[in-house]
């Protein structure tokens, strides 16, 4: 079952949405915030959009099929936060546009709620400016 749902994270990546495909951009390579994501990660036999380790975030773009599955998302961002990870949820019209729209949109999600910070210490802003000097 596991290597099923690491062949369907795989196609997945092949056919992403423009959002996605937008919001890749902006995460990949530790260019955001200098955090590492994934994309289409499985954990606990689900497949997250998008996901960091570090602070134990998903990210999950949604478009118009997530409208006609709500009770699926509902159970299975339940899944997932019961493992300590949180799910933020950005709709796809939300971030389609402007690279400088869809970035302020992500900062504006991710930086100002209360995720866990890596280590456990520290204001996320430390974190991010002793990575930035080599520190971290």
């Amino acid at each position: 079952m596991k290597e099923i749902k690491k062949t369907f994270a795989r196609t997945l990546r092949k056919g992403q949405t423009k959002a996605e495909k937008i919001v890749w951009e902006l995460l990949r390579k530790r260019k955001f915030k200098y955090l590492k994501f994934r994309r289409q990660h499985v954990i606990e036999g689900f497949v997250i959009d998008f996901y960091c380790h570090e602070l134990r975030l998903g990210v999950e773009v949604d478009g118009g099929i997530h409208l006609k599955r709500k009770d699926y998302d509902r159970l299975r961002q339940e899944v997932i936060e019961s493992e300590g990870i949180k799910i933020i949820r950005v709709l796809n019209n939300e971030l389609i546009g402007t690279r400088e729209m869809a970035l302020k949109k992500l900062e504006e999600i991710i930086v100002h709620q209360s995720i866990p910070l890596p280590l456990g210490e520290g204001s996320q802003e430390q974190i991010f400016d002793k990575r930035k000097s080599g520190e971290g």
